[in-house]
């Protein structure tokens, strides 16, 4: 057959007799010209375009600005691409019903969506390149094409084609597209002036674009790359190369930003106050102050989502048409085709809609618009609740920056409370936010579906809906208790954690007293409990599985049993096959309805906290410190000082009190009225908000440049009269004046410039950053390396910074973790000290200290480096020792002041007070002689050497997130990461399932592939029975056709059941499996690390092993299991419906290769890039909590510094970092769905044509399409939990990583029933050429030792730190590896036995006094084998048993965390006790008395002396005089013994080691 242009079986067909634009052919060849025209310019221009790219100036990428019209131009191409498929679809159905080939109709068309194409890549890339002129081509083409088109339209008007013929409609739709773009081409023109007029418009990128940190391009990129997310390809393919880092996702654009977003809603919500200031009882809605702020884009997400789900229905109707064609195609096979008359060669809209392969186009093209819809929609709320949430989030903190600190101290708002707003609250009405378009999407779904569910099958559609409606509640139900089971089982957790956090600590005490496993089987105890929490949690998790996986079945079988039982007709394929689809849909908006209610209580809930928190009162305003302004000002925590001795120098007190008769330091004088930096006039009244005066009836006056001491007992309101000058007290009455200071000195004053009001203040309680020791020193200053080190010097902080890992560079933990009281108390000295400020208050900084380092900081610190400075000093404190220093003396009684003036000034008016304070001093004297000897600080770097050097691996012993990447690190290196960056963890994942036990294991996997093969069962028998029906409406046999019936529906129900059953059984066994793997789990790490080696413990930061029971338990209990359920099921239901649309028509494999290609791609490079940003969001969260948390603690401090502004730009980085890592998240995330949802689209549209055109009968064709529908909205998830599962296997790595641990080895050669029941009896000891290190491949720690002690001795060891005495303490214990030599305690080898025998045989008194929370009692016996009388008289010999009585509950007292309820000699006694409680006839103190006074030191040594008298005790000592009175002395160094004899015939020797060190300590 000849191709002809007009086609070939008519001869008027180029007959132009009646005028040119008569003739059909010729208009449409008329058409082709503006297209023609617009190939050949553009092309030409595009390929210079592409060859000059290079030179292009690159602004960001290739987002330049965009033209005006830019968005409206993208969506009028698009339609007009639709169009012209339509046009082109048109053409060739109507060709097809022609003799001969008819190009006319379809090929201008063709041509049309070529140009159209065109235009758009022409547009972009002149638009990226800023070169408005070239759009004149556009112009030109818009005008053309407009008129060609209209000349069609006219001539058709005049031939009377009516309106019904889709060619009419499809040419008016397009001259007005035509006609809009013109008008979008002539906006451009008017707006940028780029021609036709004389001064085109200068423009410039927007401010983000020329900022080349912003990589978050959504917002700047044209259309398509907004709905497709192209832009983010650059970003996940290289997180293949190497990890997506902070810098990698760069800053957020300047929209997003918090602070930004704050502003907005500070606005909205001073609006809402603004309304209800006139009613008093109303509260101000942050309601309407959010949906003011950000309702825009939440009603265009709305929008979108509307458009997507009415589109969504365009997928059950297209599968009723196609199946309804493909039946009447089959069916009209033998009637002959009707061949139309070429002139009237027009088709009405129903005909061209009842063709199949247009319904197959239209379906795919309807799916890939409601994807995108979709997405559009979830990406606009995720960006619009990522705001919100910024914006929340500054005004939380710019709330708790003004909160009266009364708020604080009386329990109104606690940090806890405060903590929630920001991790919990704010996050719920993020979450609100992503799910509120769907409260009003969703009724609008299911009034639609119920409506076609109707028309489809009429009535019996309604028991369907009613049994989905009914079932709902039940869902919803479900979804309280999950919440409620998840509450409690969190309860028992913390518990948990406590008890796991306190074997952790005393791991070395439960070790050498073999109590490991009493300890254990208490945290398994409340592990059971938690367990069986979680087995309601997970019950409840699987019921709303099973719930949302048999709904549609049941509803269904429902529908199908009544409809065949109440209709005559048959049930059509075409209707099962839409029905069962659109309960598909249905079923989704109520599973999620029950999720959406109830985050919209929680959400309801939240906002009611929220308003509280930012209606609760706040600090007066900020003019009080500004010379003589009067004070409106509200509170601040109230310390009551911690009563502590005060300690001096050796020379009593009392001299220096007589001494001072004349001034000796300078001459004191008179103070003039100028000189008052702050005075306090007209009887100060203050309150902390109770409306009580704490302080009654102050005057005051501070004077400039000189030292006021403010004395008194504990809790007569010093630290009050501080905070009150801060105006952290609410005043009642008076007024606190600051004169402008420093006025006198002009010359200083220009050589320093200071801040002028800001105070730098030591809060009692250290309060320090989770920041470098630097940066809590210097605290914003500029660094000035002089000033930095005299502050350091003065505060003796020198020697601690040596002994952290990275000098004055390492992090200190949250909250100052890992330093001691007074290493934190000093470190926050030095920073008021650094500060440049005029004034500073220093409360009670010696508290913490001993004696040694008060008298340095009072001498450097504070009498030369502030006086030298001429600054103000207040300094609060209980040292009287130090009054003589003073210039200026405030003494305080009940919160009012007793006497102001010089010392001078007292000793002569107040002889009382003055006599008062003499007999304290000598009081402070006799505590001193005793003080001398315990030198706290010491023991303090002692301890801080300890914490930080056997963990050799890290500093920062909270901070995980750097350990885990370590630990990574050492698992791979740079050559290999690649390659194992892109692979699934399979063995972890094998692990995993098999710890669950292989039976479980079995029956998931057997119970799952039974439930799909059920459900796909059900689906083909409806299959075979609608089409069977069909066949039988031919043959109308009645009675075969009632048999049938009932055969077909019985078969029907009995698989629904199966099915409805099968699902249940598959949720429980997952669930089931999921408990028993984390029950297993947690038990073998449990008892693993209990029974680890104490080096273990030494080099392992117990951060890293908390974290292992903590966040990663925790996804093992509560997150592993329904993400696997999760991606079995969806994976399933991909694979089960590949297989069917593969049965009913094998050619579609052919097909499926390419999507499968593209698929494992898309998954792969997701995978990769979506792990890398979970982290980051993961990370990035902890320092935002932190921040907060930080900040409510050290309010007062901050705002005495006046450090506001600087710590709320810290938070807006923080959450502008937080933010941009969510972001890119959740963009991510829509990058994958889109790509996954096109290529299910594809699948869609290959499974429709293939079983078109090789479909066996019309069911089969209904159930292909069913399935490939399907299959679009599981691929995602199958991705999606791909990627979750790869990121929670870590935690089950990283459990792992500690199960491969050895353990030590707890049995011995010998029986534990061959050892005497008494041994050791007479506690004899032989050391015989003893050798040990600590692992075997580290040095020998003692080598050679040998030594014999006869039963009943004292001995005493004594030598250097590291000279191996406690390494010979713990060889006794086998807590070292003893790989030469041996032990001999009463005849027995000690490596014979076994561990525990061993270790619970012999006792010993550890250096730090260890108690656990829980009575005395269980303290003293935790294996309760003693009876009452026994454990007093422990406690009669530990001097205890006065204290122990005077308690409630005496034995049963209970002692908190920690032993924190006593103080640590009063510790160090109760270990005593607890030594003596087991009977043992050897007992081995190390280092015992280093962390107790001089007085308890001595009754410790009576009692050694004489309640141990019968047995052999060995002494390690650090001070020599406790062993003087030893029997023996042994002295090491270096793992050897120097000297070994009797202390006398030691000391004998002048030149001896002994002698020496005698000597030093006397």
């Amino acid at each position: 057959m000849r191709l002809a242009f007009c086609g070939n079986d008519n001869a008027s067909a180029y007959n132009i007799s009646a005028g040119v634009l008569r003739n059909v052919c010729f208009v449409d060849a008329l058409n082709l010209v503006p297209h023609v025209f617009l190939l050949f310019i553009t092309f030409p221009i595009l390929f210079i375009g592409w060859g000059s790219q290079s030179s292009k100036v690159q602004i960001h990428h290739n987002t330049w600005l965009h033209f005006p019209g830019h968005n409206l131009r993208w969506i009028l191409t698009f339609t007009l691409l639709f169009v012209h498929v339509c046009e082109i679809a048109e053409g060739i159905v109507s060709d097809t019903q022609m003799k001969s080939r008819h190009l006319h109709l379809f090929l201008p068309a063709i041509m049309g969506f070529v140009a159209a194409t065109v235009s758009i890549v022409y547009y972009h890339n002149i638009e990226t390149s800023n070169f408005p002129k070239l759009l004149l081509a556009l112009f030109l083409y818009w005008i053309m094409a407009f008129v060609t088109k209209t000349i069609k339209l006219v001539r058709y008007c005049q031939d009377g084609v009516p309106f019904s013929q889709l060619r009419f409609c499809i040419t008016g739709i397009m001259v007005i597209l035509y006609g809009l773009l013109m008008a979008v081409e002539i906006n451009v023109i008017r707006v940028r002036r780029y021609v036709f007029f004389m001064n085109p418009q200068k423009v410039k990128p927007p401010e983000d674009l020329q900022d080349l940190g912003v990589r978050f391009l959504q917002p700047f990129v044209n259309l398509l790359s907004k709905a497709t997310y192209w832009w983010m390809n650059t970003l996940i393919i290289s997180a293949h190369k190497k990890p997506v880092d902070l810098k990698a996702i760069g800053k957020l654009p300047i929209a997003m930003r918090a602070l930004t977003n704050y502003v907005c809603l500070k606005e909205a919500y001073e609006e809402q106050k603004k309304k209800v200031a006139d009613q008093p009882n109303r509260s101000p809605s942050i309601w309407l102050a959010m949906y003011s702020a950000f309702g825009r884009p939440i009603l265009l997400s709305s929008t979108f989502r509307y458009l997507a789900d009415l589109l969504g229905f365009a997928g059950p109707l297209c599968i009723s048409g196609i199946v309804q064609g493909f039946q009447n195609t089959t069916n009209n096979t033998n009637t002959t085709e009707k061949v139309k008359d070429p002139s009237n060669s027009y088709l009405s809209s129903e005909e061209f809609l009842r063709n199949v392969y247009v319904l197959a186009v239209l379906l795919f093209l309807a799916l890939i618009l409601q994807r995108t819809f979709l997405q559009a929609s979830y990406y606009v709320t995720t960006e619009t609740g990522i705001n919100l949430r910024g914006a929340l989030l500054a005004m939380i903190y710019n709330k708790i920056l003004r909160l009266s600190t009364s708020n604080l101290s009386m329990g109104e708002m606690t940090l806890g409370q405060i903590n929630n707003l920001v991790a919990i609250e704010t996050n719920q009405l993020m979450w609100f936010l992503f799910l509120c378009p769907n409260l009003w999407a969703m009724p609008v779904q299911i009034i639609m579906g119920v409506i076609l569910l109707y028309n489809l099958l009429g009535v019996s559609a309604l028991v369907g809906a009613a049994v989905i409606v009914l079932l709902a509640p039940i869902q919803y139900f479900i979804a309280t208790k999950l919440a409620e089971a998840q509450k409690s089982t969190l309860d028992y957790s913390t518990e948990r954690l406590k008890k796991t956090n306190e074997i952790l600590k005393g791991i070395k005490l439960l070790k050498l007293y073999a109590w490991e496993h009493i300890f254990c089987t208490s945290v398994e105890e409340t592990r059971m409990k938690e367990l069986t929490s979680l087995k309601t949690f997970a019950l409840h998790t699987s019921l709303s599985i099973f719930m949302n996986a048999a709904i549609p079945i049941a509803a269904v079988l429902a529908t199908f049993v009544t409809y065949a039982y109440t209709n005559d007709k048959p049930l059509q394929p075409a209707q099962a096959f839409a029905s069962l689809s659109l309960f598909h849909i249905l079923v989704t908006p109520l599973f999620l309805l029950s999720t959406v209610v109830r985050f919209a209580v929680k959400a309801i809930v939240s906002v009611q906290k929220l308003n509280e928190f930012l209606l609760s009162d706040e600090i007066g305003d900020d003019s009080w410190r500004g010379g003589d302004s009067s004070v409106a000002y509200e509170s601040c925590k109230k310390h009551t000082g911690l009563h502590t001795k005060a300690i001096n120098r050796r020379q009593p007190l009392r001299y220096q009190l007589e001494s001072y008769e004349q001034p000796t330091r300078k001459q004191t004088r008179p103070v003039e009225i100028d000189d008052i930096a702050i005075k306090v006039v007209t009887n100060g009244y203050f309150s902390w908000g109770s409306g009580l005066a704490t302080l009654s009836n102050i005057n005051i006056r501070i004077p400039t440049g000189q030292m006021t001491m403010i004395v008194g007992q504990v809790g007569c309101g010093k630290s009050s009269l501080l905070l009150a000058i801060l105006g952290e007290m609410q005043t009642l009455e008076g007024k606190v004046h600051w004169s402008n200071v420093n006025e006198t000195e002009p010359s200083f004053e220009a050589s320093r410039s200071r801040n002028r009001y800001s105070v730098a203040y030591a809060a009692q309680k250290p309060w320090l950053l989770n920041a470098t020791v630097e940066e809590n020193i210097i605290f914003g200053s500029p660094f000035n390396k002089q000033r930095y080190k005299a502050v350091t010097d003065a505060c003796s902080l020198q020697p601690d910074i040596d002994l952290l890992p990275f000098g004055d560079q390492t992090e200190i933990g949250e909250r100052g973790i890992n330093l001691s009281g007074g290493q934190r108390q000093r470190i926050c000295v030095a920073r008021a000290l650094y500060q440049n400020t005029n004034i500073v208050f220093l409360d009670d900084p010696f508290s913490a200290l001993d004696i040694h380092l008060s008298d340095h900081l009072m001498q450097e610190g504070i009498l030369k480096f502030l006086q030298e400075d001429k600054r103000t000093l207040v300094l609060v404190t209980h040292k009287l020792q130090y009054l003589p220093h003073a210039d200026w003396i405030i003494a305080m009684k009940d919160g009012m002041v007793l006497r102001e003036g010089t010392l001078k000034d007292i000793q002569n008016k107040d002889i009382e007070l003055y006599e008062h304070w003499k007999t304290l001093m000598n009081r402070q004297d006799q505590e001193l002689e005793k003080d001398m000897e315990a030198d706290q600080t010491t023991l303090e770097r002692k301890t801080l050497r300890r914490a930080m050097y056997p963990r050799e691996s890290k500093s920062q012993l909270e901070d995980e997130d750097e350990e885990e990447e370590e630990e990574e690190d050492e698992d791979d290196n740079m050559s290999t990461v690649l390659r194992l960056r892109t692979k699934m963890p399979w063995k972890t994942c094998w692990r995993y399932l098999t710890s669950g036990g292989f039976f479980l294991l079995f029956l998931m996997i057997f119970s799952k592939l039974l439930k799909h093969s059920v459900i796909v069962a059900i689906d083909y028998w409806l299959a075979t029975w609608t089409s069977m029906d069909n066949a039988n409406e031919v043959r109308n046999a009645d009675d075969v056709e009632s048999t049938n019936k009932t055969y077909h529906v019985a078969v029907f129900s009995i698989l629904s059941g199966a099915g409805i059953v099968l699902c249940l059984i598959t949720s429980l066994t997952v669930e089931w499996m999921g408990l028993t793997a984390a029950k297993n789990l947690h038990h073998n790490l449990l008892n693993k690390i209990i029974l680890g080696p104490i080096r273990f413990f030494d080099t392992t930061p117990l951060g890293l092993i908390l974290n292992r029971f903590s966040a990663d338990t925790n996804i093992i209990d509560q997150h592993i299991p329904p993400t696997l359920e999760s991606l079995t099921r969806s994976t399933l239901l991909c694979l089960s419906a590949i297989g069917m649309i593969s049965y009913a028509t094998p050619w579609f494999l052919v097909a499926l290769m390419p999507l499968g290609i593209a698929f494992y791609f898309i998954q792969k490079y997701f995978r990769v890039a979506s792990k890398d940003l979970q982290e980051l969001d993961d990370s990035t969260q902890l320092p935002l909590l932190c921040h907060f948390s930080e900040t409510a603690e050290g309010l007062t401090t901050i705002r005495a510094f006046r450090h506001e502004a600087r710590f709320k730009q810290r938070m807006l980085e923080l959450t502008d970092t937080n933010n941009i890592a969510y972001l890119f998240l959740s963009a991510a995330n829509r990058w994958l769905e889109v790509r996954t949802d096109y290529l299910g689209a594809c699948i869609v549209l290959t499974a429709a044509v293939t079983s078109i055109t090789e479909g066996p009968n019309s069911g089969f064709v209904g159930l292909g399409l069913l399935y490939a529908l399907t299959i679009t909205n599981y691929l995602n998830w199958v991705v999606r939990n791909l990627a979750d599962l790869e990121v929670q296997m870590g935690a089950v790595k990283k459990v792992h990583s500690f199960l491969n641990m050895e353990s030590e080895n707890y049995d011995g050669y010998l029986d534990p029933s061959q050892v005497p029941k008494d041994w050791p009896q007479e506690g004899e000891i032989k050391i015989e050429n003893l050798c040990v290190r600590y692992e075997n491949n580290l040095k020998p720690v003692l080598k050679h030792v040998k030594a014999y002690i006869k039963p009943g001795q004292k001995v005493g060891i004594c030598g250097r730190t590291g000279s191996g005495k406690s390494s010979l303490s713990l060889a006794f214990f086998r807590m070292v590896d003893i790989f030469d030599g041996r032990i001999v305690i009463d005849g027995i080898d000690i490596s014979k036995l076994p561990l525990h025998t061993l270790r619970s045989r012999l006792s010993i008194i550890l250096q730090d006094p260890i108690l656990f929370s829980g009575s005395i009692r269980f303290n003293l016996d935790p294996e309760c084998k003693c009876t009452d009388d026994r454990l007093w008289e422990a406690l009669e010999i530990a001097q205890l048993k006065n204290m122990v009585k005077s308690l409630p509950g005496g034995l049963d007292a209970m002692v908190t965390e920690g032993g924190e309820n006593f103080s640590v000699g009063q510790r160090q006694l109760f270990c005593l006790a607890r030594a003596f409680v087991r009977k043992s006839s050897i007992l081995i103190m190390d280092e015992a008395t280093a962390s107790i006074d001089m007085a308890t030191e001595n009754i410790l040594q009576k009692v050694v002396m004489t309640a141990f008298a019968d047995r052999t005790v060995v002494t390690i000592a650090h001070r020599v005089h406790t062993i003087l009175t030893a029997d023996l002395v042994i002295v090491m160094k270096r793992g050897n013994i120097l000297e070994y004899d009797t202390p006398e015939n030691l000391l004998s020797q002048e030149d001896g080691i002994f002698a020496s060190f005698v000597r030093a300590d006397m």
